[in-house]
């Protein structure tokens, strides 16, 4: 971090500490703390230090990937980066100050305008952390709103979700059940059989975390009938061509918003998205970005709904959500206004093109199948000869990204549109070859 601190200014504060140097300072901060060793080199030059740069990129080698599990190697339209890389708004800051901040708080307007459009949902928030973080919110509002501590999710929901669900409320004692999902998909018998308790919400994954594609008419009719409340977390990119969350009666709808226009990045930062019925807007974690009038009649955006505990009572919050990742939520209503819906639509048509591709091939080589008979959207289970673990330690030797490990003898794979028929073609020969 770079901090603009003079000489003068350095020695007067260390003074003041009684402390002679930094190291001093880190010494005295942190007892036992063993003393740094960075082995730095010597200064270089911008020259040099460009060239060394460029030196250790070059050692990156280009993997060919074919993991999904929740995060996805998705084509980015150049103008994506181009437009939130801008000055205005890589560095505007959260726009407390309305009048200062019209700019950000109307691409968090325009956010929060697609988002509803896309999931068929009534009310968007200016988005949470991730999707796991947008998953637990929506639980814990759904749980207030039917004051019941119950939630039923599926087993086939994504393992980070559930993990980040047990450590938010490992202490407010709600309780989480598991309908099976041992045919790939949600069993609906097991659903209807659980919903006969005191339950809050039930949870639906579509696609789940399996890649398959969920009866959302039969799951979301027996939630209703039970009258419980129906959470919906899906695959925003997958809205091209599946159902959307509002057609099938869901009340609150959520969603990892990396694979529209924001990169793998190592795992994040990525974007939460949450929305959910007008009903219970006043459930709404976070914060929306509304429209008003200024004193001259003229349109003007502000926010509002702030149900935060840094705006309002901390009993009176929603949530204690901090921060709404606004730099991904921009590239993603920059994405998805680029490409429209029916440029989404054939984005979509790749990604099933592309999977199903590869589902016949690897259908075709001894000892693999595919796992469950479900349709799926980009990603399946192969079921294969040999453990995961090994196939995709082999194939990482040929830099292949081979899928994500099951455990077993399981192996989730995924198939973008950045895929060509060769490079999967390439894939297939080199499992073959095990």
């Amino acid at each position: 971090m770079f901090i603009s601190n003079s000489e003068e200014q350095k020695k007067e504060m260390l003074k003041t500490l009684n402390c002679k140097n930094i190291e001093e300072l880190i010494k005295k901060s942190a007892p036992g703390l063993p003393p740094a060793k960075f082995n730095l080199p010597p200064a270089m030059t911008e020259v040099e230090l460009t060239a060394h740069i460029q030196a250790l990129a070059a050692k990156n080698k280009k993997v060919l990937n074919f993991t999904g599990a929740g995060a996805y190697e998705h084509f980015i339209p150049a103008a994506v980066n181009a437009i939130s890389s801008r000055g205005e708004f890589l560095t505007a800051y959260t726009p407390y100050q309305a009048e200062a901040s019209q700019g950000t708080l109307q691409a968090i307007y325009e956010y929060q305008s697609c988002i509803c459009a896309l999931f068929d949902m009534d009310v968007s928030n200016a988005s949470h952390y991730d999707g796991a973080a947008a998953l637990a919110e929506a639980v814990i509002a759904a749980v207030k709103i039917k004051n019941k501590n119950t939630v039923l999710i599926p087993a086939a929901l994504h393992p980070h979700y559930k993990e980040t669900l047990k450590t938010y409320y490992k202490y407010a004692g709600i309780k989480f059940e598991e309908i099976s999902s041992s045919f790939g998909g949600m069993d609906v018998a097991d659903l209807k059989n659980k919903l006969q308790g005191d339950i809050a919400a039930v949870v639906l994954a579509n696609p789940n975390f399996y890649g398959a594609i969920e009866d959302v008419d039969a799951i979301g009719a027996a939630v209703k009938e039970a009258g419980a409340l129906l959470i919906a977390a899906v695959n925003p990119l997958s809205l091209g061509v599946l159902r959307t969350p509002g057609s099938y009666g869901a009340d609150f709808a959520v969603g990892e918003g990396q694979p529209l226009g924001n990169a793998l990045n190592f795992g994040g930062p990525y974007l939460g998205i949450f929305t959910c019925k007008k009903d219970f807007v006043r459930s709404l974690p976070g914060r929306v970005a509304g429209i008003a009038k200024d004193k001259d009649g003229g349109r003007a955006f502000v926010l509002t709904l702030q149900a935060r505990e840094q705006h309002i009572r901390r009993e009176r919050a929603a949530s204690n959500i901090c921060s709404n990742e606004a730099l991904c939520a921009l590239n993603a209503v920059v994405y998805l206004t680029l490409l429209g819906p029916k440029g989404l639509e054939e984005v979509c048509a790749l990604n099933l093109e592309n999977a199903n591709y590869l589902k016949e091939k690897i259908s075709k080589l001894k000892g693999f199948s595919v796992k469950y008979k479900k349709e799926f959207f980009n990603e399946f289970v192969v079921a294969c000869p040999k453990p995961a673990s090994e196939i995709i330690k082999k194939l990482a030797a040929k830099n292949i990204a081979a899928g994500y490990d099951l455990g077993g003898k399981d192996l989730l794979v995924c198939a973008t549109e950045t895929k060509s028929k060769a490079e999967i073609d390439a894939f297939v020969s080199a499992l073959g070859c095990l």
